[in-house]
């Protein structure tokens, strides 16, 4: 058999399983069904907001009360890796302190209590301050226990956050890949990563996935979606 007519008869052989392959279907996550979403620290309701509906999730904490975990826990989830889409948009709440910025993210590898997980979030207010630092602190990647943003920074200056384009309380597309130790973070739809982690910090770990909140924050979450 000729090289050519073998080339030609694998390629046939393999559009033939692709095509009788079915493509991997997104999972879209409810949000409605609030006695399956587990309340860290946060107060969550349905509202509509900018013409769709969301999850509106606050920090009830007055401000200055300090840093703790604030995050919805979407208990039916089970993810090691995949692909996470979600809708979000964060802003200060009436109750924010002075260095609040909206901050808005998702969580995933979430452990049972919430002592655990890996986490990409962003920094709405900075996407466009006039100050090019506050601007490099746009995204951030951050890892629970032991890796909180403020090690990270001082540790590993600009290794885990950058600069991404934001605008406070618009909605905003973001999208994490997660293989074995890696993640990337999409923002907006664009086809390079904004941020890439080589090195997550909890290992290979597995878990729930979580919207996640940090102080002063009313954020709204829509459209969550996993593929594996």
């Amino acid at each position: 058999m000729s090289t050519r007519l073998l080339i030609s008869l694998l390629c046939a052989t393999l559009s033939i399983f692709v095509a009788r392959t079915p493509a991997v279907q997104a999972q879209t996550i409810s949000l409605d069904a609030l006695d399956q979403l587990k309340l860290v620290n946060v107060k969550a309701e349905k509202v509509t907001f900018k013409g769709r509906k969301a999850l509106r999730v606050s920090d009830p904490a007055a401000a200055g009360a300090g840093d703790q975990e604030q995050l919805v826990i979407l208990s039916k989830t089970d993810f090691q890796d995949g692909i996470i889409e979600v809708d979000l948009a964060g802003e200060p709440g009436s109750n924010a302190g002075e260095g609040a910025r909206g901050f808005v993210g998702i969580a995933f590898r979430v452990a049972a209590d919430a002592s655990r997980f890996e986490c990409f979030y962003l920094r709405p207010t900075n996407g466009r301050a006039e100050d090019q630092v506050r601007r490099n602190h746009s995204a951030q990647y951050i890892s629970n226990p032991g890796f909180p943003w403020h090690m990270l920074r001082k540790e590993f200056p600009g290794k885990y956050e950058t600069y991404v384009d934001l605008v406070a309380g618009e909605w905003t597309k973001v999208k994490i890949e997660v293989r074995g130790e890696q993640a990337r973070l999409y923002v907006n739809g664009v086809e390079q990563p904004t941020m890439l982690v080589n090195d997550l910090k909890q290992k290979q770990s597995k878990g729930a996935i979580a919207l996640w909140i940090g102080p002063g924050t009313v954020a709204h979450f829509s459209n969550v979606r996993i593929s594996p």
